[in-house]
């Protein structure tokens, strides 16, 4: 047996993709041949968690469209915000709750879009003793990093739970210690531990927060007010190859897979794990509102539940954090 696949992802260690037809592109103002360079700060390490912009790098759709894009890796010591902040990178993919923590300490930050319409934090248990809803984390232990404690916290108080009938434990952030007994069940993704277990033939549950109102948007494109107002046509050329990658990308999972192996054959990523992620991440991405008016949008309604969930993180923003013109442009609204 592999060893289980051990992400320590930047959102895991602290509290806080409708068709797009070329004619967008054809739309975008005419650029001269000369190459604008811009860059996209990931999130987090490289892996099919970001095949979407692969695609569209490799692909050509920005170079067509007049952008030389450098797609700059995060990690553990790779924050989001400062290369945006400083101008380094036009856009960078964060979440909402990382975003208004930035803009409550004075970052001028706007979202444009969102990539995951469903927030992948996940309770993940065994089949054979699952925690299905909410009201089953009552009387057991779930293991996880403490400074997630105000989601925990935030699910509890949406759902009525006891917080004080939940045993923490302190934990790595690998699904060991709940294979090992340890613990009744994790506090994780949807797309990396049960990913890593379901590899291992380790029969696993999850219980997605956001079905039980965990509504916090991630995989979040932000720039600056700034970069907004100076630079708007990199901007919507930046997200139509966005739009486009994401979109070719839900067709075809298993090639976005081989894509990213062959751009990243020194990552040490697992094909089997990447397939399955890249899989899992459809429905968290993609929805009946997505369907009807295009990747990465949302509505005042869906940024509501996010401003009242935030609040239960000890984060609090008002609506004009989430600025939708880019996507209307592109998607023609």
């Amino acid at each position: 047996m592999t060893p289980f696949y051990k992400p320590t992802r930047r959102h895991l260690l602290a509290a806080g993709a409708a068709a797009f037809g070329t004619a967008t592109l054809g739309s975008l103002p005419h650029r001269a041949l000369a190459q604008t360079p811009v860059s996209l700060q990931l999130s987090w390490l490289h892996s099919t968690q970001f095949a979407g912009s692969y695609i569209a790098l490799d692909q050509g759709w920005w170079s067509e469209a007049g952008l030389d894009v450098s797609l700059l890796q995060g990690g553990p010591n790779a924050p989001v915000e400062p290369p945006v902040v400083s101008g380094s990178a036009l856009i960078g993919i964060s979440a909402a709750d990382y975003t208004a923590a930035a803009v409550e300490q004075g970052a001028p930050f706007k979202i444009l879009g969102v990539a995951m319409q469903k927030n992948p934090f996940a309770i993940t248990s065994l089949a054979s003793n699952p925690v299905n809803t909410p009201s089953d984390l009552e009387g057991r232990k779930i293991g996880m990093a403490l400074a997630n404690m105000p989601v925990l916290k935030a699910l509890c108080t949406l759902n009525d739970v006891n917080f004080d009938a939940i045993e923490i434990v302190p934990t790595q952030y690998s699904p060991q210690p709940l294979v090992a007994g340890e613990v009744d069940c994790l506090l994780s993704w949807e797309t990396d531990l049960p990913v890593a277990m379901t590899v291992q033939n380790v029969p696993n549950v999850t219980m997605l927060m956001a079905d039980y109102g965990y509504s916090v948007h991630s995989q979040t494109y932000i720039t600056t007010e700034d970069s907004l107002a100076n630079r708007r046509d990199d901007i919507v050329a930046l997200m139509s190859g966005e739009v486009r990658g994401w979109t070719r990308y839900r067709d075809d999972t298993d090639a976005a897979t081989e894509l990213t192996l062959k751009m990243f054959p020194d990552a040490g990523l697992d094909r089997d794990v990447q397939r399955l992620q890249a899989e899992r991440q459809v429905p968290l991405m993609f929805s009946e509102l997505t369907d009807a008016n295009g990747f990465g949008w949302w509505t005042d309604e869906t940024v509501a539940a996010n401003i009242e969930t935030l609040k239960l993180l000890g984060r609090n923003v008002t609506a004009d954090l989430w600025d939708r013109s880019i996507l209307e442009e592109i998607h023609g609204a």
